[in-house]
């Protein structure tokens, strides 16, 4: 009884390597089909995302400004 213990214990660790390098092969794999975007299109799209972030943000604390300020002379 032993020995059949042994064996599945040896099988299991086995059978894991099995998949995890199978895993990582399909993981290379599917690395391999992306698209990756060019050095010149990334910085582009970064900038956009960059400047955008920067308009929604002034545009926000201008809106929050108004609305204090809205707000200020209803209490007063």
């Amino acid at each position: 009884m032993s020995e059949t213990v042994k064996e599945k214990k040896q099988e299991k660790p086995a059978k894991e390597k099995k998949q995890k390098k199978s895993w990582f092969k399909g993981l290379k794999a599917e690395f391999n089909k992306v698209v990756w975007p060019s050095r010149k299109s990334l910085a582009r799209e970064t900038v956009a995302v960059v400047v955008v972030s920067v308009l929604l943000g002034v545009i926000i604390s201008i809106v929050d400004f108004v609305a204090r300020i809205g707000i200020e002379f209803l209490v007063k």
